[in-house]
């Protein structure tokens, strides 16, 4: 059975966070592929300032050019209204019954999972690995996924990861106060944005 990672996020824009989270997932846990899926509407973010769903795909097609380990999907941004990432694994595990899901993370993530639309759908259909980086507690870590996993049951792997504090929201403010953004996503991406004129405010 193939063992495949699960990235979501709004990805708004992608950067090497994400990117370097995908690797680390696909090493520490041998996954084959990791598959990154741009949200549609998350219900938890607001609308304001998040592009179309077609734009940060392609942006995320950029990002991962070149890497054969790594691919998009499009099946949240195709989705009408709210995306949820429960509806996202069983849609998957109906297309795709031979794979093994593994549902990729921060720890800050894992601290919110509880309150998630139908967590338990989501660690019924998925391993969840959840990267905690050298600034956090690996031992609170392990305290949250434990109570996770009896209060919804399924599997939690947590993974070391080095700290990064790159974000979206840091990424489109620096755009917005006409900053450099080189180094903190990749070339073709920040090309894409500048040609775009994203995020320009």
């Amino acid at each position: 059975m193939c063992k495949i990672g699960i990235m979501g996020g709004t990805f708004n824009p992608i950067h090497i966070g994400h990117l370097l989270l995908a690797e680390c997932a696909m090493e520490e846990a041998g996954l084959e592929e990791v598959w990154l899926i741009p949200a549609g509407y998350p219900y938890q973010k607001s609308k304001d300032n998040i592009l179309p769903g077609s734009e940060r795909l392609y942006m995320a097609e950029l990002a991962i050019r070149g890497n054969s380990k790594m691919r998009c999907l499009d099946l949240e941004i195709n989705r009408k209204g709210f995306t949820y990432t429960y509806e996202t694994l069983e849609e998957l595990k109906y297309l795709y019954p031979n794979c093994e899901f593994y549902f990729i993370m921060g720890a800050d993530c894992l601290n919110s999972l509880g309150s998630w639309k139908k967590p338990d759908i989501i660690l019924q259909n998925s391993t969840v690995i959840a990267a905690v980086r050298d600034d956090v507690s690996m031992n609170e870590m392990e305290e949250k996924k434990n109570e996770l996993v009896r209060l919804f049951g399924g599997e939690i792997i947590l993974v070391p990861f080095i700290r990064m504090s790159i974000s979206s929201s840091e990424i489109r403010k620096r755009i917005a106060e006409n900053k450099s953004i080189r180094y903190l996503v990749p070339d073709d991406v920040k090309d894409y944005i500048e040609k775009k004129g994203f995020y320009r405010g």
